[in-house]
């Protein structure tokens, strides 16, 4: 494929510089915009780029910035975001201006008759779902609203039929299940979805929408307590602190290795047969959170002193299951998942024990309870 001129908004992130270093070694011309969020990257300066790297510090909002940052450029990924479901949920002006206006303000300049971009790719995410699919033994299959209450506070963690009472069994989570988000953060991941492939279709630019089900990688922030819960357990581990799980330890997500989105994303660029159209991105695999963390104690913590702690309370916006039906992408663009979780494991824990992570957990549990969000 010729060399294109490329764009990556978010691109010293943890995703976005992983997609920055494979498109730069496929002879791409890369330019990074990125805000440097102290959250996200710390107080010290961020990791180096390749020389070949054009690196513009600023924010989506700033329209000057953007316009320099958008100068030339033939493909836009648009990884940049404020991340985090339970920090939207006390913050969520802050999330909305990020995700939703940082969004609307970039395709107002992409749509601009100006503009030379020829393809902008979306990070999107399985959050917008609410709960997964699931399956009524009495009923068939079902998208059920987010659970009760009264069911959460009494410690009923698992999603009953509406219809019949009976317990529903996780089913994989295909792109016709109808959103449903539970939290701030998740309603802004549908919004920037939603307003790249409105202007998109409108405007005659092809876009792509990626659902992302749970990243991690190396490289992801340890220190960020509104990261991923691979990182956030990892970091526990590492200062030889339990992992904490909330309810019992048994929901279920779907863990893709950062390798795997960077190839769907490349995919989404290189091939039209996705254009206007969303696809998830994970492995097809259903992990329950203890059982990711016994993985990570296995490889971080091998003596064994250390075991998970389960809270057995509930945090508003969280979903029990969810986990991707990937056969779309697997259709559409070829995408396989190359990297198994236990795979992954390895890969994360070689790097994480050169990290020292600043454990700030419990300030986030904190700022959460203040606010009657745990439960």
């Amino acid at each position: 494929m010729k060399s294109r001129r490329v764009l990556v908004t978010g691109g010293a992130g943890f995703i976005g510089t992983h997609l920055v270093e494979e498109l730069v070694s496929r002879g791409h011309r890369v330019r990074v915009l990125d805000a440097l969020d102290p959250q996200v990257h710390g107080h010290s300066s961020p990791r180096r780029m390749a020389k070949e790297i054009e690196m513009i510090r600023g924010d989506v909002l700033d329209e000057d910035t953007l316009a320099r940052a958008l100068s030339g450029i033939e493909v836009v990924f648009h990884q940049a975001a404020s991340v985090g479901v339970g920090q939207s949920m006390y913050e969520p002006a802050a999330y909305t201006r990020v995700n939703s206006l940082g969004t609307a303000t970039l395709m107002e300049k992409i749509a601009s008759p100006r503009s030379e971009v020829e393809k902008v790719v979306i990070a999107s995410s399985m959050s917008l779902y609410g709960e997964g699919k699931y399956d009524c033994s009495e009923c068939g299959p079902i998208h059920p609203s987010p659970r009760r209450r009264d069911d959460t506070a009494r410690g009923h963690w698992e999603l009953g039929c509406p219809q019949c009472g009976v317990d529903l069994k996780p089913l994989p989570t295909d792109e016709r299940v109808p959103p449903s988000p539970t939290s701030i953060y998740a309603i802004t991941k549908r919004c920037q979805e939603e307003t790249v492939l409105v202007m998109g279709r409108s405007y005659g630019i092809p876009s792509v929408a990626l659902r992302y089900f749970n990243v991690y990688s190396p490289a992801q922030s340890l220190s960020n307590p509104y990261r991923g819960v691979a990182a956030i357990f990892a970091s526990r581990i590492l200062n030889g602190v339990p992992p904490v799980l909330f309810e019992d330890g048994l929901q279920s997500r779907d863990f893709t290795h950062v390798s795997d989105i960077v190839q769907a994303n490349l995919l989404a660029m290189e091939r039209s047969d996705a254009d206007y159209s969303v696809l998830n991105v994970g492995t097809g695999r259903r992990t329950t959170l203890l059982e990711l963390t016994h993985g990570l104690l296995r490889k971080l913590r091998p003596e064994g002193d250390l075991q998970p702690q389960i809270a057995g309370s509930f945090r508003e916006g969280d979903i029990r299951h969810c986990f991707a039906d990937i056969s779309q992408i697997q259709k559409t663009l070829g995408f396989e998942p190359r990297v198994s979780l236990e795979e992954g494991y390895d890969d994360l824990a070689e790097w994480a024990r050169t990290q020292r992570p600043v454990d700030r957990t419990e300030q986030a549990f904190g700022e959460l309870r203040s606010r009657g969000l745990v439960r």
